[in-house]
């Protein structure tokens, strides 16, 4: 196993349990290990587990019992170190529809302390890369659904964080600018960034993720390389091997 520079994984969580209050089971006690520098990949149907995982990682959603470390930072008590090596472009667009593009930008940056003149520096960069630049003084209430996608990844980035949570990130965009998302998030991947997906296209997971879990029900079904996957439930593809664990709401 490949680990971070310190030999800690990039994220380990520990018998992660949450129930909502009307007595829904999310998590029923999910153990899970990334290593650092990993493409992973959380598969599974609606109301799996997948995004309160990610919100239990994020403090977003405070689980019962478990625990989460980020790269040896305990996610409760050192929350403050533990958020800031996480970036997080969420499922539903949550931008603040009276702020530019750019300001979107800085903003996030100030809030987690990026030194004004760094987070100019960086806002550029993010504009730059995600294709932006002419968008810079619209604001975000205005833009195109993909191009607000795009503005959740550059935002999520601003801190340079160590590990990203990528919710859905192609829901609802165009075909073309789904591959270009891709490109984009393999680029990322290639650099050194450790990265967790969630998604509903299974094709995505098998062509990006080095390792998958599949989650249903709250609990971990099925976890390993595509590779590996497919050779144990006897798949010709990944699509294959969730129908065969999972087996209902392929698209949800």
């Amino acid at each position: 196993m490949s680990f971070g520079a310190n030999g800690v994984p990039a994220l380990k969580i520990e018998k992660l349990r949450k129930t909502y209050s009307n007595g829904f089971l999310a998590l029923g006690g999910v153990s899970l290990e990334v290593e650092a520098g990993k493409f992973f990949g959380l598969l599974g149907p609606n109301g799996a587990g997948k995004t309160t995982l990610l919100n239990g990682v994020v403090s977003l959603a405070r689980p019962d019992s478990g625990s989460v470390e980020v790269f040896g930072k305990d996610a409760f008590r050192e929350f403050r170190e533990a958020r800031r090596m996480i970036g997080v472009s969420p499922q539903e667009v949550n931008l603040d529809r009276f702020l530019t593009v750019e300001e979107t930008l800085l903003f996030h940056a100030g809030y987690y302390g990026v030194p004004k003149k760094k987070a100019r520096e960086r806002a550029e960069e993010m504009l730059e890369r995600f294709e932006l630049t002419g968008k810079r003084g619209q604001r975000t209430n205005t833009l195109s659904g993909g191009m607000k996608r795009r503005v959740l990844f550059a935002r999520a980035l601003m801190h340079d964080p160590k590990v990203l949570f990528l919710d859905e990130p192609t829901a609802g965009v165009d075909v073309e600018l789904r591959y270009k998302l891709w490109g984009y998030i393999r680029e990322l991947n290639r650099g050194g960034m450790t990265i967790l997906l969630t998604t509903h296209y299974l094709e995505e997971a098998e062509a990006l993720c080095d390792e998958i879990a599949l989650i249903n029900g709250g609990n971990i079904a099925a976890q390993g390389s595509s590779e590996e996957l497919k050779e144990r439930y006897e798949a010709r593809n990944v699509e294959d091997v969730y129908m065969k664990v999972i087996g209902h709401d392929l698209h949800g």
